[in-house]
């Protein structure tokens, strides 16, 4: 059989949607290829850069989606200049959070990956254009993004984990509806915050031109 690194990756992600991260190991993933766990180091040189690929994966839809759609215009900002920018964000976290919940322990495949910078797909690159829209600092930007990042991957962690623990009986019970409204709520606390910091003139939407993207 003739593998590349994209049937890896693709056999990866099954492995990872049918048994999880924790069970997501070399030998079982040759196994499902029906190679040696040998034959899979040609394609990926360890565990973290197959992880590094697998988060990629789960990311390219949001990827996609950011590369595709035609940046906004600053000139149509009007006279509620936070509107835009609320909806751009709150728009950018539901689906980044829909692309994490759609794989198994999406979220701490991601979030594993992240701090040691091999992945390719920026899940902040989208948010963080949209706030240089908004006229955001590279400072701000930076913070700003981070700080919804960090919220949106550790909400779906906990979120998936509930979810794992009522499957295997562990707590008596999940509530889908509440951990929608419980994201929404938590996500609004940072667009609110965000949005203060374009209403008070800190973030300058007159230098949207100026601003680094």
């Amino acid at each position: 059989m003739s593998l590349n690194r994209q049937d890896v990756v693709r056999a990866a992600v099954d492995v990872l949607d049918r048994y999880g991260l924790e069970d997501l190991t070399m030998r079982r993933l040759a196994g499902l290829l029906g190679v040696k766990a040998g034959a899979l180091y040609w394609h990926v040189t360890n565990k973290q850069t197959l992880l590094a690929l697998v988060s990629d994966e789960i990311l390219q839809e949001l990827d996609d989606a950011s590369r595709l759609r035609p940046d906004a215009d600053p000139t149509a900002v009007g006279s509620q200049p936070d509107t835009g920018l609320a909806e751009g964000v709150r728009r950018w976290a539901g689906q980044f959070r829909a692309a994490l919940l759609r794989h198994r322990d999406g979220g701490e495949v991601v979030a594993s990956t992240l701090p040691v910078g091999l992945g390719r797909v920026d899940p902040a690159a989208e948010v963080s254009a949209v706030l240089a829209r908004y006229g955001f600092s590279s400072h701000q930007r930076r913070y700003g993004s981070r700080a919804l990042v960090h919220f949106i991957l550790g909400h779906v962690i906990e979120e998936q984990t509930r979810s794992q623990l009522h499957e295997l009986g562990v707590v008596a019970q999940f509530d889908g509806r509440a951990e929608e409204e419980d994201f929404t709520d938590g996500l609004e606390l940072l667009v609110t915050g965000l949005r203060g910091l374009s209403a008070d003139g800190t973030a300058d939407p007159s230098r949207v031109e100026n601003a680094e993207i």
